[in-house]
């Protein structure tokens, strides 16, 4: 079994926690492997906790994708609960007041648009702004640590679904990214990782011997995450990507779509790892609430094969080609910039070549010499090796 961050903190090294107030950034993924929370395992293990720090979906994970979370009182330990998902998206002084020590806990899904690591990196610069010292418990990357895709994330585009330029696919760990973010934006943090022990680059989220905890409402399985480099672009677009459905990120479809014809487009392209079967949902939030809708489900059949980023840009074009006329990009975001599609995949280059009716092949061709350049420039910050 894999042995996160957190399990070395509270029964290998106790002693860092004693006689500091403690800040601890979490969320409701960041468990021990027999589910007890994280701010209960550091209470176990002597801590002061003073204060503590929730991202998007709130500190116990139950907000809405996009919704601005609220301070509040947690209710059992009676201590602040500071949103990283309202007003600021950095702690001010006046929540670092009764801090000695950030601790960070929680479990990514490995993707660049997934908003944890933006609120990763606004605490390591809130650390070298302040010398508060983070430590950061390293968790898995769900999807392993070796597959990179996407492409970088262009000058104008960042924002807080694109921090920093890496491939939308990035195969780190928070813990190494955060090195990487210290390093290379030189935010001068006085940061601390606790790598894992166990961990290789070549694992699954189900293949750590940890328990699977919803990462946000909508993270429901390991599978949503397999699919979810790719699938989350539809957020960009008029169809609905399954939220409020059972299965979101795992289906895609809209009231005007034919699915049977829709999987057999997809089908006949005959991507590696994935099929497609028609799929009848209905929506209860989100986009096309109540309304009865076609589409598909992509059904992986073998997730190394699978390259999940062209996946989601083939089910857009098929759905796009099928209805040119009612299916449509979003001209704006929910940070009220740019096309939302366009902050997602950090270019407009391939929702205008999609409009333009190019083929997926032909958008992301370029993107291989990125990867490429990636995977050297991460190496100084990997903290864990392929083999054992």
């Amino acid at each position: 079994m894999v042995r996160t961050g957190l399990q070395q903190l509270v029964e290998e090294r106790p002693e860092l926690l004693r006689g500091r107030r403690i800040g601890l950034v979490a969320q409701a993924a960041a468990v021990t492997p027999d589910l007890r929370s994280a701010e209960d395992a550091l209470l176990t293990a002597g801590a002061t906790l003073t204060a503590l720090f929730g991202p998007e979906h709130g500190f116990d994970g139950a907000a809405a994708d996009g919704a601005p979370v609220q301070h509040a009182v947690h209710a059992r330990l009676g201590v602040p609960v500071y949103s990283l998902y309202g007003e600021e998206r950095e702690p001010t002084p006046a929540m670092l007041a009764d801090v000695d020590l950030l601790i960070f806990d929680m479990q990514d899904v490995g993707v660049r648009f997934y908003t944890y690591l933006s609120t990763l990196y606004f605490l390591v610069r809130a650390s070298g702004r302040t010398g508060i010292p983070l430590l950061v418990l390293d968790r898995p990357n769900p999807i392993n640590g070796i597959t990179i895709e996407g492409p970088p994330v262009e000058p104008g585009l960042h924002s807080f679904i694109g921090i920093i330029d890496i491939p939308i696919r990035h195969g780190m760990t928070l813990g190494e990214l955060a090195l990487l973010i210290n390093d290379e934006q030189g935010f001068g943090a006085d940061l601390t990782v606790l790598p894992m022990q166990g961990w290789r680059r070549s694992l699954w989220f189900d293949q750590t011997g940890l328990p699977w905890v919803p990462t946000s409402p909508g993270m429901p399985h390991l599978s949503t995450a397999t699919v979810y480099p790719g699938t989350c672009l539809v957020e960009g677009t008029n169809l609905s990507e399954g939220r409020g459905a059972a299965l979101p990120f795992e289906i895609v479809g809209a009231p005007w779509l034919d699915g049977y014809r829709l999987a057999a487009t997809l089908n006949h392209l005959d991507l590696p790892g994935v099929r497609f079967r028609p799929v009848h949902f209905e929506p209860s939030a989100s986009k096309h609430a109540g309304k009865r809708c076609q589409g598909v489900q992509v059904h992986v059949l073998d997730r190394t094969a699978m390259h999940p980023v062209a996946v989601g840009l083939h089910v857009i074009a098929a759905c796009r080609a099928q209805d040119p006329e009612r299916f449509a990009f979003l001209e704006s975001s929910w940070e009220g910039r740019p096309p939302h599609f366009d902050l997602l995949i950090g270019n407009s280059t391939v929702r205008e070549g999609l409009s333009a009716g190019y083929d997926v092949p032909s958008l992301t061709e370029s993107w291989r010499t990125n990867e490429s350049a990636f995977r050297e420039r991460r190496a100084p910050y990997l903290l864990y090796a392929e083999a054992l």
